[in-house]
């Protein structure tokens, strides 16, 4: 006797498919790839070492819509080995141009240090025990520095 036939496999957009369904999308989530990083970015004035605009693509960052505050870190738009870096900080989502203290040279995160009203920028040469954290804190109306730590 011949074996039974095998029935096809079914389409992937039957609805027995189990295909994994799209994630919905959550404003509270980090997204490193939203638009208003790329819209802040553009809006900043040239690197003053290199003359070139910066790049929207972050280095670091925990940029969210729902923080008091957040952070992304851009490099300037050069080849150059060591490009200098800017951190560009978020309130609730929306670009902070005014008001906020000097971010240069700021080349990561300490997310164990960041809250929702707190982010922690990080300088690293890569000698390991000789990062520098900076921390700011959003205070209701502003971005205010908090505390340097070692």
């Amino acid at each position: 006797m011949p074996p039974a036939p095998v029935p096809p496999p079914k389409p992937p957009n039957s609805p027995a498919s189990t295909a994994p369904a799209a994630a919905a999308y959550d404003p509270c989530a980090t997204n490193l790839g939203a638009p208003e990083i790329a819209k802040a970015a553009a809006s900043l004035p040239q690197d003053p070492r290199s003359g070139q605009g910066w790049n929207p693509e972050p280095v670091a960052g925990n940029y969210n819509e729902c923080a008091q505050l957040s952070v992304v870190i851009v490099k300037a738009n050069t080849n150059a080995d060591n490009a200098n870096t800017r951190a560009l900080m978020f309130h609730q989502g929306k670009f902070i141009p005014k008001g906020v203290p000097d971010t240069f040279g700021f080349n990561g995160i300490d997310a164990s240090a960041c809250t929702g009203d707190t982010v922690a920028l990080k300088f690293s040469n890569g000698v390991p025990g000789l990062e520098s954290i900076v921390r700011y804190r959003w205070n209701g109306s502003n971005v205010e520095l908090v505390a340097n730590t070692a």
